[in-house]
């Protein structure tokens, strides 16, 4: 999603340069550091100054603590201008664009964040979307439902659809209670000897 690796998310995080939206006590528990949709908007902008446009990341460092008054809305809401490798933004007070370290005024091209908010909204609905090769199959991944058997695309795990199935509740009752189900998949989950 962010086109960062985990080990530079970890650094960021360690030098205190980006950290997560919460991280958990125990950093070695999987799943320990938790992103919120802002947090991967930030990222993504970050990465798009360090790439596409090669600002250096302690320019990046310094431009963070010149603008930490700003807090969370610095790399989301902010306008951003990237000119020679250097980060400018447009002042709230004045409505005028200048370097955040120089003060200098100047006129550019603003770095399109609707876009890239645009564009992580976009990503996260196609990451969540089922495959139709996944629709009445049963699957098991050791990073999803704690390696429980789950309906394939899906972190529903088939113990769950038996449960309710040995409750009483109908097909049509499970898929009220988990609309991405199919019938398909209620009876391969049925099937299935987790065994």
């Amino acid at each position: 999603m962010t086109g960062l690796t985990k080990g530079r998310l970890r650094y960021w995080a360690s030098t205190d340069f980006f950290r997560p939206s919460f991280v958990e006590e125990d950093q070695r528990l999987a799943y320990s550091r938790f992103y919120s949709f802002k947090d991967v908007v930030a990222l993504r902008t970050l990465e798009i100054l360090r790439v596409q446009n090669s600002v250096p990341l302690q320019h990046l460092r310094k431009v963070a603590a010149k603008l930490s008054h700003l807090k969370d809305d610095l790399w989301t809401k902010t306008v951003l201008f990237v000119v020679n490798k250097e980060v400018h933004f447009e002042n709230p007070e004045n409505g005028k664009s200048e370097g955040v370290l120089s003060g200098q005024y100047l006129l550019g091209i603003p770095l399109p964040l609707k876009q890239v908010i645009e564009d992580t909204s976009a990503d996260i609905i196609n990451i969540n979307q089922r495959r139709e090769e996944t629709v009445g199959h049963i699957a098991r991944k050791r990073s999803i439902a704690r390696n429980a058997w789950v309906v394939a695309g899906t972190r529903i795990p088939i113990g769950a659809i038996k449960r309710l199935k040995e409750d009483g509740y109908s097909d049509a009752q499970i898929i009220m209670e988990y609309p991405v189900l199919t019938p398909e998949d209620i009876s391969a989950a049925l099937l299935h000897n987790e065994a």
